[in-house]
This record gives structure tokens, sequence and C-alpha cells, in this order.
């Protein structure tokens, strides 16, 4: 279901930027790529993947910045990129409640993309195995997450990551921005 959402997203996309002479660049983002949230026909066929070497806490990172510094003095820019930030990272494809609730929260599954983040940078920059990534992590996270939730979400992202190189290997080659990897 989510792959004919997907591509049903990404054909009618393809169809208006067609019509008004654009290009549809893929928003998909190294953090999902690495849990396998990638979906043939949407995110396979997403045209340049620029952002798929850069993960979903840098983003956010930039967003607020970008509300901080250059857009400070201009009131509705930051306040549109505050309510951004407000919201819960990457809200799965399901019709809100008749409340307009969020249905389904990605890190409600997945679990917190600051730990899978983390997780990967310390896994394709310095290759650690899920020994160093834990203790590393408890040190980063300290007052955070304990050892327990840090477990929890290794296994997760472990698991995750491996069972789905199948769908980052036909995803186009995306810009290299930092040192963990695209």
């Amino acid at each position: 279901f989510e792959n004919v959402q997907a591509w049903m997203r990404k054909m009618l996309l393809f169809s208006v930027a067609a019509q008004v002479r654009a290009i549809d660049l893929g928003t998909g983002d190294l953090s999902e790529l690495a849990l396998g949230f990638a979906t043939y026909g949407g995110d396979h066929m997403s045209h340049y993947s620029v952002n798929a070497g850069v993960p979903k806490t840098l983003i956010s990172e930039l967003i607020r910045w970008c509300a901080d510094v250059p857009f400070r003095s201009e009131s509705g820019v930051r306040t549109a990129l505050e309510q951004v930030l407000a919201e819960p990272i990457s809200p799965e494809l399901l019709r809100p409640t008749p409340a307009g609730e969020i249905r389904q929260r990605s890190e409600d599954v997945v679990g917190p993309y600051e730990l899978h983040d983390f997780f990967l940078h310390q896994l394709l920059r310095f290759g650690c195995g899920p020994r160093r990534m834990a203790r590393l992590a408890l040190t980063a996270f300290s007052g955070r997450h304990d050892l327990a939730t840090i477990r929890r979400w290794l296994l997760v992202f472990l698991r995750r990551f491996f069972a789905s190189q199948f769908k980052r290997d036909c995803v186009p080659n995306a810009p290299k921005v930092g040192s963990g990897g695209s």
C-alpha cells in the first residue's frame, strides 16, 4: 500500500513539474534510507536524492539555525520554520484522525532519530561495533537515554539497517554532505 501511495504521489508531482517546466527533487534523507523508509516509486524515482547524505537531526538543526539567525527578523518566515520544528519528524502516510491528529509517528515505531543518527555515524564513519556504539551513546546521551533504551533502539537500528540494504542499492547517488556517508 505504501509503495502504491508513494508511486501515485510521485506521479502527481512529476505531472505537475512537467506542466510548469520544473523538476521534482526527492526529499528522502540519510536517516530514512538507513532505516529502510524508502518506497519504490517514491524515493527510488525521486531524482537527485539531494538530502540522501543528510541525517534528519542535521536537517532539524539547520531549520532551527535558519529561524534563529538569517530569518530572526522576518517574523512570518521564523514562525513557519518554528511550526515545522514543532511537528513530529516524518509522520507516516496515514490520514489524520477526524480531530486532525497524526495517527502514527515514525519515532514511536523506530525510536529516536537522535540515537539512530548517532549509531549511523559511528557505524559508517568509524566502523564501530554494537558494544562500542552503546557505550558511546550512553556517554553522549547521559541523562536523556538510559542503557536499556539505547540497547532497545540499537537493536532496531542494526536489524533495519542491514535488512534494508536492498532498498538503498537502487537509489540514485546523492551529494556527500558529511563524513558519515551518503
